[in-house]
């Protein structure tokens, strides 16, 4: 083949393939579409799966235990207030990029502000339809906890330990707040929240120590597994004051073995999509079984 060839081959190949430079110019970036669908969901909607199973959890197991107008109103604040926290994590951390602001930033603002208003509105129909506002004790309770969340998640800190064990105590007193609206006692209704409690606690430092593991670190086993134990002590003496049903030691004691198998003996096949999916399954379960033994007394 002769050199005239191939220039005229390797020259063809220039033209056909744009290079590095001309992928990276603004007018090709310009020329591109924007997927606008995807990128509004990424904005509008959390992707962490713990998020959503931290919030759904107390108002699944508020409203099935102790349903009514006012408790519905309270489960609606707290999933806007959760679905606010992604939009206004994303304008915190935009401005503090040198007070810069991105095609998403003024999205991200509007969510928010939606999401808020929501929460608000929500809120207010809550204080007009409640028969009391016993539940405004438990709310200022939380209060604290959820602002430690705020104060991590402005500074870009959400990830942390502190303020994801702050978050999930101050989601898990919604479950409360939805059974004081619907007209029950104190205690009854602080179980609710402290069998959830129980959970997430230990489950958030078994999932930080799962992830921990497969991003090739060594981890301690034994902080989790005393946090799964002392979960279940908590919810055996609920039980036998009789603030729970006896079925809430099964799902308890299915999470002190998953944790141990865990730690102590992993699977191959671990990945933190598959941590995840099955923290949404024993927390499914938890609420279901706590649920028909509230309903059925057993």
């Amino acid at each position: 083949m002769s050199r005239t060839v191939l220039y005229n081959e390797q020259l063809q190949t220039r033209t056909a393939s744009p290079s590095p430079a001309t992928l990276k110019s603004p007018a090709t970036r310009e020329s591109r579409p924007v997927p606008t669908r995807a990128r509004i969901r990424t904005v509008a909607l959390p992707t962490e799966h713990g998020g959503w199973g931290l919030t759904l959890e107390p108002v699944a197991l508020g409203l099935l235990v102790a349903p009514s107008l006012t408790g519905a109103f309270l489960a609606l604040a707290a999933v806007a207030a959760f679905l606010a926290r992604h939009p206004l994590k994303i304008v915190a951390g935009d401005r503090r990029r040198r007070q810069r602001r991105f095609p998403r930033t003024a999205l991200a603002e509007k969510f928010a502000l939606l999401y808020s208003l929501i929460a608000a509105a929500s809120f207010v129909g809550a204080l007009l339809t409640a028969a009391d506002h016993k539940f405004l004790y438990v709310v200022a309770f939380a209060a604290p906890f959820a602002a430690v969340q705020l104060y991590f998640d402005g500074r870009g800190h959400s990830r942390k330990l502190l303020p994801e064990l702050a978050g999930s105590i101050a989601m898990a007193a919604t479950a409360a707040c939805v059974a004081l609206a619907a007209g029950w006692t104190l205690a009854p209704a602080l179980a609710l929240s402290a069998v959830l409690a129980a959970r997430f606690l230990p489950s958030i430092l078994y999932v930080r120590a799962m992830l921990t593991r497969l991003h090739g670190k060594t981890v301690a086993p034994l902080p989790p597994i005393i946090a799964h134990v002392a979960g279940l002590a908590c919810v055996v003496a609920l039980v036998v004051i009789k603030l729970l049903p006896l079925i809430s030691l099964l799902p308890f004691t299915v999470m002190l073995l998953r944790c141990a198998r865990g730690l102590y003996a992993p699977r191959e096949d671990v990945t933190a999509r598959r941590i995840g999916f099955g923290e949404i399954g024993y927390g499914t379960l938890t609420v279901l079984l706590i649920a028909a033994g509230q309903q059925l007394g057993f």
